[in-house]
């Protein structure tokens, strides 16, 4: 009896309470849906910009290693096996820097871990409700 083509002016109350609850309900489903989305991403990235702040702290120590044992050649040998080892160590450093920046960055980007696209669609969706509750 609720035929499609009826326009709003012509349904009952109860029919547009009805319409009301489905939509509500078809509305918050979608809502959750775009937050788990948007959260699922976050987490992805947050879990790309861990891994290669760790990847930087592991390559930082073996570049602190190599610094060590190029001190420790300087004192034992002249030139050539120290400096080798310094040069190493300080293109490890380097590398260790690079991932770092790239981590953060990608860390920075995940964070804070809110779904603010839901959040901004909801509020707009929120509001045409009470605008078209007003009229």
């Amino acid at each position: 009896m609720n035929e499609p083509n009826r326009s709003v002016a012509e349904l009952s109350t109860g029919e547009l309470v009805g319409r009301l609850g489905e939509q509500v309900s078809r509305l918050v489903r979608d809502e959750l849906a775009l937050a788990t989305d948007e959260l699922k991403e976050k987490g992805k990235q947050a879990g790309g910009g861990a891994a290669l702040g760790g990847a930087a702290g592991v390559t930082a120590w073996f570049g602190v290693a190599a610094l060590v044992i190029a001190a420790i050649a300087a004192l034992a040998l002249v030139l050539p096996v120290w400096a080798a080892a310094l040069i190493v160590g300080g293109v490890l450093l380097l590398i260790a820097g690079v991932l770092g920046l790239i981590g953060m960055r990608k860390l920075k980007h995940a964070t804070p871990p809110v779904p603010e696209q839901a959040i901004r669609s909801t509020r707009r969706d929120f509001e045409a409700i009470k605008e078209g509750a007003h009229r």
